[in-house]
């Protein structure tokens, strides 16, 4: 087998000390940025043939917050996501307390382990322990393993796993996570999101908390059902009746010269985002926000449950390519 393993791994240091991992592999021609803080994905890039580097994220690189509009790239979410209520909960009785996305994407993780393949690929590792976060933001001992996994040159794309280990010997623990990426169009007015075909249940959620009340979706399948200018009240789908095989969705992006697709067999919800700005989030989710009614955290919708001693184990993939 021929070496495809000419990589390189930069660390940036940024004038308020955020340190930047920059990955790249040269053979393969693709490049991958990630903020030690929130050990979020800020950068994926690919080489063009006439050698410069084809953007795939919002504000791909970017460090600065911008005058308007979101300001982040592809948003690390767990230990829960989206939104509480009132920015707390109860969980068996405990407060949590925090914003939007839960604590991960605040966090400075450690130096990221890795794991260089010959095929080309490269696993980048960043942990959560227990002792990086404190019993109001989720009190039971819960360690996280997030990797970023570019995987072999027969599959070319980009894997997220989760890997939540629950360190509790007694009590289950709750958790819901997901990724949160924004990822650039030329055009969102003329960009193409394709859905596969089947029944969606949409969930509304007036001011980012869930009513109760559902939409069915009934699609042939191709081009999203929604209108682009509905993206900023955001369209939280339930994918359960839709075959794990078929969680497949496409945003063509013919003004920037790119596509993605991403695969989330895995995953049970699904969040379609924009600001209305020239991006689109395409959002794997293991579990929703509030209701207006708060429940429990423990019964929150979509809530997963990892046994005592236990692991849980999800993730999706995700491909960037060039079009001619």
């Amino acid at each position: 087998m021929k070496n495809r393993n000419r990589c390189t791994h930069d660390i940036i240091e940024l004038p308020d000390r955020r340190e930047l991992d920059v990955f790249t592999n040269h053979d393969r021609g693709w490049r991958l940025t990630v903020s030690r803080v929130g050990a979020e994905l800020i950068g994926l890039a690919r080489h063009t043939p006439s050698g410069d580097w084809r953007r795939f994220l919002w504000r791909d690189g970017e460090t600065d917050k911008p005058a308007e509009g979101w300001g982040n790239h592809a948003t690390v979410m767990g230990y829960y996501l989206h939104r509480l209520l009132n920015e707390r909960s109860l969980y068996r009785g405990q407060e949590i307390r925090g914003g939007t996305h839960s604590f991960i994407r605040h966090k400075t993780f450690p130096h990221p382990r890795g794991e260089l393949f010959l095929d080309g690929g490269v696993s980048l590792v960043y942990d959560v322990k227990p002792a990086m976060f404190e019993p109001h933001e989720y009190p039971l001992r819960v360690a996280l393993q997030l990797s970023y996994h570019f995987a072999a040159e027969d599959d070319d794309a980009l894997h997220v796993q989760f890997r939540f280990k629950n360190e509790e010997l007694e009590l289950s623990a709750h958790v819901s996570f997901g990724l949160h990426p924004g990822f650039a169009v030329g055009s969102l007015a003329d960009c193409v999101v394709e859905m596969p075909a089947g029944r969606y249940v949409r969930w509304l959620a007036p001011g980012n908390f869930l009513s109760g009340e559902t939409q069915t979706i009934d699609h042939a399948g191709g081009p999203m059902p929604f209108a682009k200018s509905e993206l900023p009240g955001s369209f939280l789908l339930d994918l359960t009746e839709i075959p794990p095989e078929a969680r497949v969705f496409t945003l063509h992006d013919a003004a920037g010269g790119r596509r993605v697709t991403v695969r989330c067999v895995q995953a049970p919800y699904l969040t379609l985002w924009s600001d209305g700005h020239d991006f689109v989030c395409i959002e794997p989710c293991w579990g929703m926000p509030d209701h207006h009614s708060q429940r429990p955290f423990e019964e929150k919708l979509g809530i997963q449950e990892i046994p005592p001693g236990g692991e849980l184990l999800r993730e999706f993939s995700l491909r960037a390519e060039l079009l001619a």
